[in-house]
């Protein structure tokens, strides 16, 4: 798998130069999609730079963009020609046929990619990587040492730094957590393979959540939220960061990603942006596996779109995530580019792989049983039934859109 080669890399990002002299397209229509965070900000900004002399560079980055990418790719002509895709939603719109192979194109264009960057499908690259991504733990130096703690390792002992920093009046919730919508479901997912959990039984797509693992992970859920605003339903990336940045949290398991930003010197103050430290994800129950899911996020090219277009979007997707990017941008991603060095803030994602964090599910009908945890746990957070109620919710959730959609 793709990302096992990642781990055994050694450490992400010192790999060999290579350079792009030039977009050299000479017409077409380039509609870029994605999320809106600071790496993938960079990676089309230089994308763009291909605009003009008969082509055209759009770019439309917004927070809910997995939502909505399936339509815009099912449109024909698709609105975006291409769909910037982490191991989820590649998933997902391979499921509908709504990207295309990029052998060919990169045949032509992709002479500077390496091997770690292929993601490859029975043969067929489906997707080009262009950084590495994990949630994983961010501490304040400053208020562990307050409160008479040392970093947790583990989630048990973030509840007691926690319990510590709020008896001693440092914070009133010192723990923040992205329990809003679909991340929701990812924290249930990151806990449960921390617990040693199983999705499926082996072998097939029938679920198989709701048993002592599922309950551990969803108990444990529940008292890091006794340490969070009470808004922490709501709470996504943008939410978690604005506070962490305002100093009203001391412990998050937040997107490495996000590492830069909160320590970029702004939006914040000196004093939270030198004492905000990262590590490994926290293991979970003695288990030793990092409570966490490695991520690649990587550039797609639609199926329902032009040959002239398709060139056009590759070979500007090329530009985004050339040497060149990386080097500029140094800080905003643990860039799987050639020629990028190690950042410091990429120490969290590091560790979490060492540790030997999983990567995120690559299967088809992982983004129903991923859908059906988010909307079906809500009732247990907000104390309105029992877990073993919610995670038999799950799971009918589950197999009935699993079953809609032919994978049982």
């Amino acid at each position: 798998m793709f990302f096992r080669t990642i781990l055994t890399a050694g450490a992400i990002g010192l790999l060999s130069t290579a350079s792009y002299a030039g977009c050299g397209i000479d017409s077409g229509s380039v509609r870029i999609g994605g999320n809106d965070f600071p790496a993938y900000q960079a990676v089309t900004q230089a994308a763009n730079g291909c605009s003009g002399d008969g082509v055209s560079v759009t770019v439309d980055l917004n927070k809910d963009h997995k939502d909505r990418q399936v339509a815009a790719l099912t449109a024909n002509p698709a609105e975006f020609t291409s769909s910037i895709a982490n191991n989820s939603a590649l998933v997902a719109l391979m499921n509908d046929g709504l990207v295309q192979p990029l052998n060919n194109l990169i045949a032509k264009h992709g002479s500077g990619l390496q091997d770690m960057q292929i993601v490859s499908i029975d043969g067929e690259v489906m997707a080009v990587a262009f950084m590495a991504n994990a949630q994983h733990l961010f501490y304040r130096s400053d208020i562990l040492e307050a409160a008479g703690v040392a970093p947790p390792r583990t989630y048990e002992e973030v509840l007691a730094a926690a319990k510590a920093i709020k008896s001693k009046g440092l914070m009133e919730y010192p723990i923040a957590g992205t329990y809003g919508g679909w991340n929701l479901g990812l924290e249930f997912i990151n806990m449960y393979l921390g617990h040693g959990g199983e999705f499926f039984e082996s072998g097939s797509a029938n679920p198989s959540i709701n048993n002592a693992k599922g309950v551990a992970t969803l108990n444990m859920m529940k008292s890091l939220s006794a340490y969070m605003n009470p808004d922490f339903l709501t709470y996504d990336s943008n939410a978690v960061q604005a506070d962490w940045e305002a100093g009203k949290v001391a412990l998050t398991n937040l997107w490495g990603s996000r590492a830069g930003a909160v320590t970029d010197g702004e939006g914040s103050t000196a004093e939270i942006d030198s004492n905000t430290k990262f590590a490994s994800a926290p293991t979970v129950a003695g288990g030793t596996t990092p409570s966490t899911t490695l991520w690649w996020d990587g550039i797609t090219v639609a199926t329902n779109i032009s040959d002239e277009d398709a060139e056009a979007t590759f070979i500007a997707m090329m530009e985004g995530i050339s040497p060149a990017m990386a080097a500029a941008n140094p800080n905003k991603a643990n860039w799987l580019i050639s020629g990028a060095k190690p950042r410091a803030t990429g120490v969290g994602v590091v560790e979490s792989a060492k540790g030997g964090a999983l990567p995120y599910p690559m299967l088809p009908y992982m983004g129903s049983m991923h859908n059906a945890i988010g909307s079906e746990i809500v009732d247990f957070l907000q104390g309105n039934e029992t877990a073993e109620k919610a995670l038999a919710d799950v799971e009918a959730a589950y197999i009935a859109a699993a079953t809609e959609k032919g994978f049982l």
